[in-house]
């Protein structure tokens, strides 16, 4: 029972590693080929699989752009969800989410080229897949949104899953452009500094807690620094 219980163990454990090998070969393929132009012969050449095997683990080309883009979303949301943990505050919570995910796409530009643009070229994704890993992405953020209202620090006039789903669209905006810009248009990480002052200056609360009187914030610092 023992060497049974072992072999099978052995054998789930290589079938994980195979999958790993064709998602990370797949990340490459589609990045330097774009997802139209990638061959699923190309990417299980590159994982050093037969052709078939892809389809032991992936149903279609699309399935497997989607399960990419699940195992990468769960590996993003992760660092996120560390980055809030580290921070305190719902101000300084809501920064190292922006921060962190900027850094991320400057380390990592191949991810982030499948998750910015990639993506978009299947019709799959688009119009049938239901997205629960990026529902949590803006969850995360709507949760800190939400605490920041609830603690009178950010403003209540926009509902905190709107108010993330603004913020998604700055980022993934800029990420976009970075992108297609080769890295060299303008600095990713210091964009972060950039979106930051200009995120909190929207949602920073416009009526004080205690007064209940209302006026208008002086603009944050780094805002006239936003370029296009």
């Amino acid at each position: 029972m023992t060497v049974h219980s072992s072999k099978s163990s052995s054998t789930r454990s290589s079938g994980k590693d195979k999958r790993e090998r064709i998602l990370d070969a797949a990340e490459r393929i589609f990045a330097r080929n774009g997802f139209y132009n990638a061959r699923v012969a190309e990417i299980a050449r590159a994982a050093g699989v037969a052709d078939g095997t892809i389809y032991l683990y992936f149903k279609s080309k699309d399935d497997l752009l989607i399960s990419l883009f699940e195992s990468r979303m769960e590996r993003v949301t992760g660092e996120l969800t560390r980055a809030v943990a580290a921070a305190q505050g719902p101000r300084d919570r809501l920064l190292a989410i922006i921060r962190t995910h900027f850094q991320m796409v400057h380390d990592n530009p191949l991810v982030a080229e499948v998750l910015t643009i990639e993506l978009r070229q299947s019709s799959k994704f688009m119009k049938e897949y239901s997205n629960p890993q990026f529902g949590e992405f803006l969850k995360l953020i709507a949760s800190v949104i939400g605490e920041g209202q609830e603690a009178g620090e950010f403003d209540r006039g926009v509902p905190a899953p709107h108010a993330a789903r603004m913020i998604f669209g700055i980022i993934d905006e800029l990420a976009l452009a970075w992108l297609l810009g080769g890295g060299e248009n303008f600095d990713i990480v210091r964009a972060a500094d950039w979106v930051g002052a200009f995120v909190m200056n929207g949602l920073h609360s416009r009526v004080t807690e205690d007064s209940g009187a209302s006026g208008i914030n002086p603009p944050l610092p780094g805002i006239e620094q936003l370029q296009e």
